[in-house]
């Protein structure tokens, strides 16, 4: 997911040389979504940076750092802990004016910019199958585990106005919801 995320930041930024990528130190996926990240990076020609937070004041230390750094997006980890703090992220991201990217549609609506990531709904529907199989009866242990299958973008053409970002109309065209 990492990966298609940094396609899509090249996508709407054909220019950009560098992106940081915020993760939990915390978080015990945070060292294989940045590797992914920084070999999609090589593939694609983009620099790539880490940027570490496991607290609120860390979020806005790292942020800071970006304001120094010569990156031309940030895209945040797919950690619990981050997605919490979507408002404070999507403020800081607004008051550097970095374009950014993010897993879930929580950050568009908040006013990120663009969020890519396995559906939730879809997630939600087949968690309530799996629930239903469990209550007739099925083991847990019996259900296989499922990748998700169904990705959703979204994007708020509102955040890229006040970067002052055009998205590129095949963008727009293959989001899931366009926030005005």
């Amino acid at each position: 997911m990492a990966a298609k995320r940094l396609e899509l930041t090249r996508e709407l930024l054909p220019h950009a040389r560098a992106v940081a990528m915020v993760v939990n130190p915390n978080y015990p996926g945070a060292e294989s979504e940045m590797e992914e990240v920084e070999a999609a990076g090589r593939i694609i020609g983009l620099r790539t940076e880490k940027l570490t937070a496991g607290s609120e004041d860390e979020i806005d230390a790292a942020f800071a750092t970006l304001a120094q750094r010569s990156v031309d997006a940030v895209m945040v980890g797919a950690d619990g802990f981050l997605i919490t703090r979507c408002n404070q992220i999507v403020a800081l991201a607004s008051r550097y004016k970095i374009p950014g990217i993010y897993p879930f549609v929580d950050f568009p609506e908040a006013g990120g910019l663009m969020s890519y990531g396995a559906s939730l709904s879809d997630a939600y529907r087949q968690a309530g199958v799996y629930a239903g199989r469990i209550l007739k009866g099925t083991k847990p242990a019996e259900l296989p585990v499922q990748q998700p299958t169904k990705f959703d973008l979204f994007i708020n053409l509102k955040a890229a106005r006040a970067l002052a970002l055009t998205v590129p109309p095949m963008l727009i065209a293959r989001a899931e919801q366009v926030i005005e």
